[in-house]
């Protein structure tokens, strides 16, 4: 072996120097730390396809679910009766247009024959009471029995009959006003002491 002391060499030799190296890496490190910073919150990164925060995805979000294909209905307000086609599109269709449960499809006048037959206010009868696999009214309770009859007819009329659509009835609330005024007209008795 040989007594050659081989020394390392450093490019520190002082305390000034590696004081001076050490802030130096802080330096670096914080610059660093600063210009990633700054890259990555430059410009807004989303996925893919992603528009989460949107003005149109957040007031989606916010739109109540009840908006969505209804309609209110004022209850104390008069109301306004729906004709044949309207009720039979509304509640008969699903089963009178493809004969579900037995039902006489529209159109077919060979099975609405019997029914037919029966004449109308058996006909109607049977629908507003419901009978076999239909329920009454169709299953719509809050159709009033004029609709009812009327839907009944457009049906019995596109399949082979000649009913008549029903009337309206007269309100009756019309009647006991009308009264009223002649009740008011008469002289009043006198109280008795």
């Amino acid at each position: 072996m040989s007594d050659a002391h081989h020394e390392h060499q450093s490019a520190i030799r002082t305390p000034k120097q590696l004081i001076a190296a050490v802030v130096g890496f802080f330096l670096v490190t914080i610059f660093g730390i600063i210009l990633l910073v700054q890259y990555v919150t430059q410009k807004q990164l989303t996925g893919a396809g992603s528009n989460a925060m949107s003005a149109e995805s957040i007031a989606t979000r916010l739109k109540p679910v009840a908006d969505e294909g209804f309609t209110f209905k004022d209850a104390s307000a008069p109301k306004v009766l729906q004709g044949g086609e309207a009720i039979y599109t509304s509640t008969c269709q699903a089963c009178h247009g493809a004969g579900v449960a037995g039902a006489p499809k529209v159109g077919d006048a060979g099975s609405w024959a019997a029914r037919i037959a029966q004449g109308y206010d058996t006909v109607v009868k049977h629908a507003i009471e419901g009978i076999r696999a239909m329920p009454a009214k169709g299953g719509n309770p809050d159709l009033d029995d004029v609709e009812v009859a009327r839907a009944v007819v457009f049906m019995a009329n596109q399949s082979g009959a000649k009913f008549k659509e029903p009337e309206v009835p007269a309100p009756a609330a019309a009647a006991p006003a009308e009264n009223a005024p002649a009740a008011e007209a008469a002289p009043a008795a006198p109280p008795k002491a």
